[in-house]
């Protein structure tokens, strides 16, 4: 018997109408697909931070022009 909680109460999915089961699922997907586009965005943040800190040890002493990276 799998158990799932919702808003507090207890559901047993397998007496869960086909309707309810197929909602659940896709609950499930969009939970996972949020989790992996997490997972993306640390990764790209952490090497958009190392490119910044390569372009400026690649970049001339002085600038005509004052680049700001945080």
């Amino acid at each position: 018997m799998t158990m799932i909680t919702i808003d507090d109460k207890n559901y047993n999915i397998d007496t869960l109408s086909d309707d309810a089961k197929a909602q659940l699922q896709s609950v499930q997907f969009c939970d996972a697909e949020l989790q992996r586009l997490s997972a993306q965005t640390a990764v790209a943040q952490t090497a958009r931070s190392a490119y910044a800190k390569a372009l400026k040890l690649a970049l001339p002493a002085t600038a005509d022009e004052t680049i700001k990276f945080n």
